[in-house]
């Protein structure tokens, strides 16, 4: 990347490819990462509840998932493993999302991850894509891009 990311558009893969190298794998790294830290949340709180959260796996989980992306994203566009793999997410004008759209795509993400077809079509889109865009991210207008320097 040689310039910092100012403007008010999203970077063009075709004219600034350093945005998007290697941002696939990324992804699946950061959700790993993400996917491990609620699980070890649900964990302990359902320790400290003294079960009450595990006999409420489902609802509680899915609170407490959608809780943590959202919160991270709204505040730096980029949950702690998308940190840790540098890579953010940017909205349809270039910049960090809103809350609005923090919900919207934290919200849609956990929705289409119940359901396996849609699943692997999110991911097909994200690979035959110029801008790796995978469903909740079209619904938004956003796309995930390696950190500006």
């Amino acid at each position: 990347m040689s310039l910092a990311m100012t403007s008010t558009r999203l970077p063009d893969p075709q004219y600034d490819p350093a945005y998007y190298d290697g941002v696939l794998p990324k992804r699946f790294f950061a959700w790993a990462i993400d996917a491990a830290l609620v699980f070890s949340s649900m964990v302990l709180l359902s320790i400290f509840t003294a079960g009450i959260a595990f006999m409420l796996w489902i609802p509680v989980h899915a609170a407490l998932a959608f809780f943590y992306r959202w919160t991270t994203i709204k505040n730096r566009s980029a949950t702690f493993g998308m940190r840790v793999m540098n890579i953010e997410l940017r909205g349809p004008s270039g910049a960090p999302l809103t809350p609005a759209e923090a919900a919207l795509h934290t919200g849609s993400f956990l929705a289409f991850a119940f359901f396996f077809l849609i699943q692997l079509v999110s991911i097909g889109m994200m690979i035959g894509r110029p801008f790796n865009r995978s469903l909740p991210d079209e619904l938004v207008g956003s796309v995930m891009i390696n950190c500006p320097q």
